[in-house]
């Protein structure tokens, strides 16, 4: 099992199709050799629903852990994403509110589902890292950290339902032929993973593989990405989704299951309960809460 501190807290670039090898962004260690940050998704609502709340609490746990970087698992800005570059959302749900002094970090955003209902391109666009130069966000990318890599996966056309449902109204540029796409995608994710002589290797995705809340098991990664993952010993898959926290160990392998999507509009109630030998941790809560991940060495 991986050996982090783990502490729930409550109130508490442009893209284009995965052709190549996945770049990589090198993040320096503390001067101990440590690495401390923090794990948020679904979030981006102007600060309402609790997202000003959760945000006031980051900075202060940021402070007090001295964080190297955050993590967004995705759903960046609801309920559809940007409408393009020059979207206020952008300033009203990230910059106007993650002001905190401990937070004025590097941020490493991945796609939600509903980043992909808007132009979902604006986000991967290299000018909003000109507005706020915390902001880096990427289909699929690497952040390597010397003791850690940090694979971070585009999850969303994993899911057929999101091809196959009317009702479903996402923006795919860049992604078609989808088939393709998936499968240059695995290919790049299995050769960056056996390349990766990191001693920590965790994979960021915003859909859940396993999950006992609302949206359950997502099965297309579960058949696809897992058997990647537990070939190349991957420590920890991190993500959001579900509006909650979660920590679910697998029976099969030493493959932890880390869920941080209650960023903002945390649910309560909508829950099926897991193998309590698997379920490790599991909080919904009214106000939010967040993932502190610290002292990986």
């Amino acid at each position: 099992m991986l050996p982090l501190i783990f502490a729930a807290f409550i109130i508490c670039f442009c893209s284009f199709s995965s052709l190549a090898e996945l770049q990589s962004f090198q993040q320096p260690l503390k001067s101990d050799g440590s690495l401390s940050f923090l794990v948020i998704g679904d979030w981006g609502r102007r600060g309402l629903y609790n997202q000003s709340e959760v945000a006031l609490q980051m900075g202060v746990i940021g402070e007090e852990l001295d964080i190297d970087f955050v993590i967004s698992t995705g759903d960046n800005f609801y309920e559809d994403g940007l409408t393009g570059i020059d979207d206020p959302n952008f300033y009203e749900s990230f910059t106007n509110i993650y002001t905190a002094p401990s937070l004025q970090k590097q941020w490493y955003s991945v796609l939600g589902n509903h980043d992909y209902r808007g132009d979902v391109e604006a986000q991967l666009n290299p000018i909003l890292t000109q507005k706020d130069s915390r902001w880096l966000c990427m289909r699929s990318f690497i952040v390597n950290a010397e003791i850690v890599e940090i694979f971070f996966v585009d999850t969303s056309p994993f899911v057929n339902d999101y091809f196959t449902n009317p009702e479903h109204n996402y923006d795919w540029k860049g992604i078609s032929p989808r088939e393709t796409y998936l499968a240059n995608l695995l290919k790049d994710v299995d050769a960056a993973l056996s390349s990766s002589t990191a001693k920590w290797k965790l994979l960021v995705g915003h859909h859940a593989i396993l999950s006992a809340g609302h949206h359950g098991i997502t099965v297309e990664l579960l058949q696809q990405l897992v058997p990647i993952l537990q070939e190349h010993n991957v420590d920890a898959y991190i993500n959001g989704h579900d509006h909650c926290i979660q920590h679910i160990s697998s029976s099969h392998s030493l493959l932890q299951f880390l869920m941080s999507g209650g960023s903002s509009k945390a649910w309560t109630g909508d829950v099926d309960w897991w193998n309590p030998k698997e379920m490790q941790f599991f909080m919904m809560v009214k106000v939010s809460c967040l993932w502190r991940l610290h002292k990986l060495k």
